[in-house]
């Protein structure tokens, strides 16, 4: 992977965050959301198809509400997030306007591209736009999140759109000008041009970057974010806001992470990152045997114990003798009807309790091993 093969991307996701679109005083600089989309818009003529994944919706609601920094309880955030989403989405959509291009929000779920159903939607309505011209601006749907509003999620998000999308680059766009050995301000500290696997990540320190008073990534979820994306065959570029027109002209600023592995399944990708076991499920040594190395399902004879408290459809951990978290899947039962099943052949239970109880707890096709 060279520069200039990063200069060829085709199709990009371009992920920003808030403290490289807001004010010192903490709301939406018009300046820089300009620079960003002439930017932007000058790649997209070239013919370069653009996904933006945009944080700033809570940033962009602060003033409305009057409020001075960026709240911590949830209910609040989500208020903010309401407000400013459509403020934020307006500005891109007349920033973009300038230049003859049409703006499409896109607010993602987990749910919408874990779930077996929906995650083909998903994609559907990326290719359309896409094809259509338009560029999405995504975020997460922080209205209705029913957690937390976690840190940093928008990188770890921008990874995986960038592989929902089939991407050939994500660029994550920061207020420091790319990956240090240490914290950017000390004395001595040096960027790391590239990054070709975790060996070259040795020895580095992280700092903190980001505003405190408006954003929530730092550099340790970028970190994540481009391990997603290169271990899924995406290369990645992190860099400051100000540099993205040279880092999507292939030229050297910023760091470079190295595609590390190959495309996989997406909505597996979305499961092993973007989700959280509601529950666990402890496997004996058989059965961690067929999940992880003959890749078969999960039945009910293989399980020992369940713990937790999830509904049928939801994301599990499925853990070896020892407790250690080997597989994450979408299990076929609810947490009250397990514990009657362990240990009993599908045959046994579709005698007993009907066919409907012949089926598998995880589908093979709907789980994905963890690093051990």
């Amino acid at each position: 992977m060279t520069r200039s093969a990063v200069a060829a991307a085709t199709r990009v996701v371009v992920k920003v965050g808030s403290s490289s679109l807001t004010t010192a005083a903490g709301g939406i600089d018009p300046e820089r959301v300009r620079a960003l989309v002439d930017t932007l818009a000058a790649v997209h003529g070239r013919g370069t198809e653009i996904v933006l994944v945009s944080s700033g919706a809570i940033a962009a609601g602060l003033a409305p509400l009057q409020l001075r920094r960026r709240p911590r309880d949830l209910a609040r955030q989500q208020a903010a997030a309401s407000v400013g989403q459509g403020i934020l989405v307006h500005r891109y959509t007349e920033e973009f306007a300038r230049h003859g291009l049409v703006t499409g929000q896109v607010l993602l779920t987990l749910d919408d591209v874990t779930r077996r159903g929906h995650y083909r939607n998903a994609q559907r309505t990326f290719v359309t736009l896409l094809g259509m011209g338009v560029v999405p601006v995504v975020n997460e749907n922080d209205t209705v999140a029913t957690t937390e509003i976690r840190f940093g999620d928008n990188d770890r998000l921008a990874a995986l759109v960038a592989h929902l999308v089939h991407a050939e680059l994500l660029v994550l766009l920061s207020d420091v000008d790319g990956l240090y050995d240490g914290p950017p301000s000390s004395p001595g500290s040096r960027m790391i041009a590239d990054v070709h696997g975790e060996p070259d990540l040795d020895g580095v320190t992280l700092g903190s970057a980001g505003s405190a008073g408006v954003g929530t990534g730092g550099m340790q979820t970028k970190l994540e974010a481009a391990r997603i994306a290169t271990g899924a065959g995406i290369p990645v570029v992190l860099t400051a806001a100000g540099q993205v027109a040279d880092a999507l002209a292939g030229r050297t600023v910023g760091t470079l992470f190295h595609p590390t592995g190959r495309r996989r399944p997406t909505r597996l990708l979305w499961l092993a990152h973007a989700t959280e076991g509601k529950g666990t499920i402890r496997l004996d040594a058989g059965a961690v045997r067929a999940v992880t190395e003959r890749r078969a399902s999960l039945l009910p004879a293989g399980i020992t114990a369940v713990t937790g408290s999830f509904a049928a459809g939801d994301p599990v951990d499925l853990l070896d003798p020892d407790g250690r978290a080997v597989a994450r899947g979408l299990v076929n039962y609810d947490a009250a009807e397990l514990p009657a099943l362990l240990g009993r052949s599908t045959r046994e239970l579709a005698r007993e309790l009907g066919a409907s109880y012949e089926r598998e707890v995880v589908h093979r096709d709907d789980l994905t091993l963890l690093d051990r």
